[in-house]
Formats: structure tokens, C-alpha cells, sequence
């Protein structure tokens, strides 16, 4: 239960293919739901899911807050991974992470 009696779904498996600006497409197997989230709890959601995957496959981090967007791609070099893309959606960004 949440703070205020409101339970929500952090990490959601739903797989799904996404079309980048370069024009490649990826498969992502995780999308992590930050959304209402604070730092440092973007960054740790993130951490964690890239310890759940294996090398090569991408999550999709859904963020609303401006300084966790600008937090998560240069913590991808000390998760090992690579920042694909940020891609701003109607109610959030969504940045797009593949582990290396």
C-alpha cells in the first residue's frame, strides 16, 4: 500500500516494439512506471531493472519529473548500459535504456 492508500505498478513486463528517431526498432521487455516518482527513486527503479534483463535488451523508463530526465542517461555508463532515447509523450518522457 502506498503512502496515501494508493498502490501502483512499478514495474510493468509488457513487451512491446518501439520505432526510434534513427529509424531503428527495438523490442523493449520492461517498462518501469516512475511516474509521481522523485529522485534518487527514478534512478534506483532503473538500476534495478537493468539487473533484470540480459545484455542487449532495452526497458523503457516512464518519468513526469524534469530532473530525473535529465539524471538517467549519464547513469547509464555506471550501469553499463546505453542511453537509446528520450522521447517526450503527451503526459511524461519515456527514455529508452539497452544493456551492454
Amino acid at each position: 500500500m502506498g503512502l496515501f492508500g494508493k498502490t501502483k505498478k512499478k514495474d510493468v513486463d509488457e513487451r512491446h516494439d518501439v520505432t526510434l528517431s534513427d529509424g531503428a526498432t527495438y523490442g523493449v521487455v520492461k517498462s518501469v512506471d516512475c511516474l509521481g516518482d522523485s529522485c534518487p527513486r527514478p534512478q534506483l527503479m532503473t538500476k534495478k531493472a537493468i539487473g533484470q534483463i540480459d545484455v542487449g535488451e532495452v526497458i523503457e523508463v516512464m518519468v513526469d519529473n524534469p530532473s530525473s530526465v535529465e539524471a538517467l542517461p549519464p547513469l547509464c555508463d555506471d550501469l553499463g548500459a546505453t542511453h537509446l532515447e528520450t522521447v517526450k509523450d503527451a503526459r511524461c518522457w519515456k527514455v529508452y535504456i539497452r544493456k551492454d
